[in-house]
C-alpha cells in the first residue's frame, strides 16, 4: 500500500511540471502588448503635440493676416471687432504651414480654416505611423489637433 501511495505522488508531481511555463509564456504576452500600447500611446501622443503647435501657429497667423483693421487707422474701432477675411485667413494658414514644412514632415496631412466673425479656427489631421502595431489594431490612425485664435480689440 505504500508503494502504490508513493507512486501516485510521483505520477502528480510529473503532471504538474509543465504549468510554469504556461504561465510564464502567459505573462510575457500580457508585458509585450503593454509595452507595444505604451509606445504607440507615446508616438501618438508626441505627434498630437506636434500638430497642436502646428494648428496653433496657423490659427495665429491666419487671425494676423485677415485682420482687416484699416478702419482702425482712421479713428479707432471703439467696442467693434476687426473684420477677418475668410480668403486671406485660408491663404496664410496654407503659407504658413508650406513655410514651416508642415506637409513634408507629416505627410497626408489635412487642413480645415474655419473663419467666425472674430476668430479663426484651424483643424490638421494627420496620419500616424505607429513604431509597433497591435495584431487587429488600426493600420494607419490619425490624429487631429486644433488651434484658434481671437481678433478682439482690447477695450479700456
Amino acid at each position: 500500500m505504500t508503494d502504490r501511495g508513493a507512486g501516485r505522488r510521483a505520477d502528480r508531481r510529473r503532471d504538474e511540471r509543465g504549468q510554469t511555463s504556461v504561465i510564464i509564456i502567459g505573462f510575457a504576452v500580457v508585458v509585450l502588448l503593454l509595452v507595444v500600447v505604451v509606445v504607440d500611446a507615446g508616438a501618438a501622443y508626441l505627434k498630437r503635440q506636434s500638430l497642436d503647435s502646428l494648428a496653433d501657429g496657423a490659427a495665429l497667423y491666419a487671425a494676423d493676416a485677415a485682420a482687416e483693421g484699416g478702419e482702425a487707422y482712421r479713428g479707432g474701432l471703439g467696442e467693434r471687432d476687426l473684420h477677418l477675411s475668410a480668403d486671406v485667413a485660408r491663404a496664410a494658414v496654407r503659407a504658413y504651414l508650406r513655410a514651416g514644412g508642415a506637409y513634408d514632415a507629416h505627410p497626408g496631412l489635412r487642413v480645415s480654416v474655419d473663419v467666425r466673425a472674430d476668430a479663426v479656427l484651424v483643424e490638421i489631421v494627420a496620419p500616424v505611423d505607429l513604431p509597433l502595431t497591435l495584431p487587429g489594431g488600426p493600420e494607419r490612425p490619425t490624429v487631429r489637433a486644433t488651434g484658434s485664435a481671437v481678433v478682439r480689440p482690447e477695450v479700456r
